[in-house]
């Protein structure tokens, strides 16, 4: 909060907020949300990464080398916005993933995770001239359509069978740095809580084995964090994301193969992720962003380079 207070003040000391961004073209950054689209405008953007483990934080913070065999995958996250009217929109989130581990099985064909759809919702215009910056409100569920159950492979597991609510609220604002240079802040504030419990039989992706029965539902999570997207020019645009993710364990009850009941909640865990990357836009519809996550701090999650890239389109 300190950090993120005086980069703000930073900001208002040496700037002037622009009053029409139409000249500088972005694709926004790889983590921020973004807010509202115009009406009848459907902006499409897929996500393509690699999740590299490079070791694990314990439960008091300290960084440990990873553990072979190490979990790897490859994913494609797509992002599919329409604006129904001038301060409302709907956001689609759909999600491709492809996983192994060495010696330990792999996913049998590239599996469909839960989807989330949202509203977006923008309760406040901005005006440069007031300083009031855009506010988003997003409200939406995530819907339990990736395989849990009955799992041929522990690989398979993408879903975690339940409805989980979630919302956030969003800030963007834009400022006009010396040099006529645009420098866009975002700040953001998920929360997610599963809203129902998920039948668990046979391996799941709750870590059950074969011969199970029983009940699960992942804990509640949230991110935190603000975006920076500082403009070389109309068309490159340098980006930098810091957020904080944080979970709770998920619950597990149920009876297990030799019909012992288990009541289990799983280690809560956090992280600090940076993400810096470039932007290139053609015009001011089409650009792609290339970049990586690097988580450096945290407890009882796993230190992964993500990088990545990304096409923006609107259409």
């Amino acid at each position: 909060m300190i950090l993120k207070k005086s980069i703000i003040f930073s900001i208002f000391s040496v700037a002037t907020i622009s009053s029409a961004q139409a000249d500088q073209w972005y694709t926004g950054s790889l983590v921020s949300p973004s807010g509202t689209t115009r009406k009848n405008i459907l902006n499409v953007e897929p996500y393509f990464s690699y999740s590299q483990p490079m070791g694990y934080f314990d439960a008091r913070g300290g960084a440990r080398p990873a553990a072979h065999p190490m979990q790897r995958m490859f994913a494609n996250s797509t992002l599919w916005k329409y604006g129904i009217l001038p301060d409302l929109s709907i956001q689609v989130h759909t999600v491709v993933d492809y996983g192994w581990k060495n010696g330990k099985g792999h996913s049998h064909g590239p599996k469909v995770g839960d989807i989330p759809v949202d509203l977006i919702y923008r309760f406040l215009r901005p005006d440069p001239k007031r300083y009031i910056p855009a506010l988003n409100l997003f409200v939406g569920m995530i819907f339990p359509t990736g395989d849990y159950n009955k799992l041929g492979d522990s690989q398979d597991g993408v879903g975690s069978g339940a409805y989980v609510f979630r919302f956030a609220i969003t800030e963007q604002s834009t400022y006009t740095l010396p040099g006529n240079h645009e420098l866009r802040l975002r700040v953001w504030n998920w929360f997610r809580r599963a809203v129902t419990s998920a039948k668990l039989v046979d391996t799941t992706s709750y870590g059950t084995a074969h011969g199970f029965q029983g009940r699960g539902q992942p804990g509640m999570s949230g991110q935190t964090g603000f975006s920076l997207e500082y403009a070389l020019s109309q068309k490159w645009v340098l980006a930098m994301d810091l957020a904080r993710d944080w979970s709770n364990g998920s619950k597990v009850r149920g009876y297990d193969a030799n019909g012992h009941y288990k009541n289990t909640t799983g280690s809560a865990g956090s992280d600090w992720q940076i993400a810096p990357a470039f932007e290139y836009n053609w015009n001011a519809h089409w650009g792609v962003i290339i970049g990586s996550s690097f988580y450096f701090a945290g407890h009882n999650k796993s230190i992964q380079a993500s990088p990545q890239f990304a096409v923006n389109a609107i259409f």
